[in-house]
């Protein structure tokens, strides 16, 4: 899930503990938000900053439920919970290096706000973050 961090950052994020995730404006990202269960977890990512990348974790806490910050039926977002945040930013210019995440959404439609991610490429990710 991204965020520009002069929006909404991992460190409010962390500060507020629980957060809607609300504004999204896509529909194959507001999909996405309705394919989350609670329990799930999620890379925090920061966009629009150089460089970008994964700052930190978190949990979907509440699922899909109509956007607050809109009128407009079908808008939707999901609660989060801080989890931590990664001693370092995995950027992505590292995530291109990387063979086992060629594939990954985040770089073929870098646009999109929420994405999906698969179990190997949550591994691969996980397994580089906690070091």
């Amino acid at each position: 899930m991204k965020s520009e961090p002069d929006v909404f950052s991992m460190e409010d994020l962390r500060r507020e503990g629980v957060a809607g995730w609300d504004g999204v404006r896509n529909y194959q990202a507001r999909n996405n938000l309705r394919a989350m269960r609670k329990g799930d977890l999620a890379f925090f990512y920061h966009s629009s900053i150089q460089p970008p990348g994964i700052a930190g974790l978190m949990k979907i806490i509440r699922e899909a439920y109509p956007d607050t910050t809109t009128r407009e039926p079908g808008w939707q977002q999901v609660d989060v919970q801080f989890q931590k945040v990664f001693p370092k930013l995995l950027t992505l210019d590292e995530i291109k290096r990387i063979p086992a995440l060629k594939n990954m959404v985040l770089l073929r439609n870098s646009r999109l706000s929420v994405q999906p991610i698969s179990a190997t490429e949550w591994a691969t990710l996980s397994g580089l973050l906690e070091k």
